[in-house]
């Protein structure tokens, strides 16, 4: 049964216990959605995608929570369950807060933390692939759909999902991405408009094909585009569809590993520039046409993390294998911008670390810092402009992995461990550590801000926690 615990109450709202086999019933039908999107447009109300607005994971204008207490109900607006795993994150638009969850009768166990075992979970059990949308006030259900229904292509990573890629919104359409389960577009009261099958996507080490991981990349709305970056065992690509209807817009092939980034968008001033992640090829493309702009080589083998914009630079980081780096690239590259011979910058190349980059967390840009956590919880703080370490600390007593990516707000930065203990610190040039919030559960998914309210997504429930009430 769906659950919404309110300030201790338990209310009952919806039953999501799907049999393995059986058509889907009971979905909610979708309530009317009385947000516009120009109405909603400022103020730190929405968070599109993942990361926010542009994956920048700052919003600001609200004061935001420091403490809460999950037992206690301290700060928690409320807390709604959501069967099933998911690792995406939530968006927001307006007064609708999304998810997506894959549920089965199978095998639903996850297991966090720090190790080094590849060995995909067999499972081959019917799942259900949903999108959710709650009430962000109340945390009631507004509606939910299944998308798809049938044994997945691919089977996931023992600490992964089927349900890991955001969806992203512009308003007027919520996209869902299911890699091997296919692309799908609803409009904001839950009508399908379009969905399109992208065939097998085959998300693995590529050193090791067997070990096939699942799909993670999220899709990207821009211009009235959705774009997808889908770096595969065979066949990688970048991609755009018409946002309206699902026509393919242009395709580029990528020359490149299967990756695990979700793109960003650089809106300028001047020329526009989609900016991905990757092991053989870090680039910029044109998002009009998918023209290559730039590129460059030299990184860690399974790349993670999602680019950064900030100004007139964009910062790329990822891990594993003997590639750790930081850059920082100037908005202005073109042609191929590797480094050459040991050099740590060059005119295209403001800036680079060789050994300090991160594994899965995407780091967070927040006034003139860069904030970047490795996954085994050391958080390194630099000096945006030169790249200058200004302090290194770990977060917690160490043995807990991090996969969530940091989020900002209100001179604050929010570090989530797989464990689910939250780590709120002072923006700033020295660690100063605000508190330590237990969210009992594990958690994997990054949070969303809206209008100063804090969302995160763990094993169980979507929890909604707000800054304390007025005396």
């Amino acid at each position: 049964m769906k659950l919404r615990e309110t300030a201790g109450a338990i209310v009952a709202v919806s039953t999501l216990l799907l049999a393995a086999v059986a058509p889907p019933s009971g979905f909610a039908r979708a309530q009317p959605h009385t947000a516009s999107p120009q109405s909603q447009s400022a103020g730190g109300v929405n968070w599109p995608g993942f990361r926010g607005e542009n994956a920048s994971g700052v919003a600001e204008g609200h004061a935001t929570p420091v403490t809460w207490n999950i037992e206690s109900s301290q700060n928690i607006a409320w807390r709604t369950s959501i069967d099933g795993l998911g690792h995406s994150s939530p968006i927001i638009w307006g007064d609708l807060v999304c998810v997506t969850t894959a549920s089965t009768e199978g095998d639903e166990s996850l297991r966090v933390g720090l190790y080094g075992d590849i060995e995909p979970v067999k499972d081959d059990s019917v799942h259900s692939w949903q999108v959710i949308c709650l009430d962000k006030r109340s945390g009631e259900l507004r509606w939910q759909r299944e998308a798809h229904r049938g044994v997945p292509a691919i089977p996931r990573h023992p600490k992964a999902t089927h349900a890991n890629s955001t969806l992203a919104t512009d308003g007027e359409h919520i996209v869902a991405f299911f890699g091997s389960e296919g692309l799908y577009s609803y409009d904001m009261e839950g009508n399908l408009l379009w969905q399109k099958n992208l065939g097998v996507l085959e998300s693995g080490f590529f050193q090791v094909p067997s070990a096939l991981w699942g799909f993670a990349a999220s899709p990207v709305i821009h211009q009235g585009m959705v774009i997808i970056q889908a770096d595969v065992l065979n066949d990688s690509f970048v991609a755009a569809f018409d946002v309206a209807d699902g026509t393919e817009v242009w395709r580029t092939a990528r020359d490149d590993v299967p990756t695990w980034s979700t793109p960003a968008v650089r809106h300028g001033p001047g020329q526009a520039q989609l900016i991905v992640n990757g092991y053989r090829h870090i680039g910029g493309y044109d998002p009009r046409t998918g023209t290559e702009l730039w590129r460059m080589t030299g990184g860690g083998d399974v790349p993670i993390p999602t680019p950064v914009v900030s100004g007139d630079l964009v910062f790329i980081t990822n891990s594993h294998g003997t590639g750790s780096p930081i850059y920082a690239i100037r908005a202005t590259a073109a042609g191929d911008i590797s480094l050459q011979g040991g050099a740590s910058s060059n005119r295209h190349i403001a800036w680079s670390q060789p050994r300090e980059g991160a594994y899965m967390p995407t780091p967070v840009i927040y006034g003139a810092h860069l904030y970047l956590l490795r996954d085994n919880g050391v958080l390194a703080v630099y000096d945006a402009e030169t790249g200058d370490r200004l302090y290194r600390q770990r977060l917690g007593p160490g043995g807990s992995g991090f996969t969530a990516s940091p989020v900002a707000a209100d001179g604050k930065v929010y570090f989530t461990s797989e464990d689910g203990d939250v780590y709120v610190v002072r923006a700033g040039a020295e660690y100063e550590l605000l508190a330590d919030n237990d969210m009992g559960e594990v958690c994997m998914a990054t949070p969303a801000i809206s209008e100063g309210m804090l969302f995160y997504r763990t094993r169980s429930h979507l929890v909604a926690i707000s800054v304390p009430s007025p005396e």
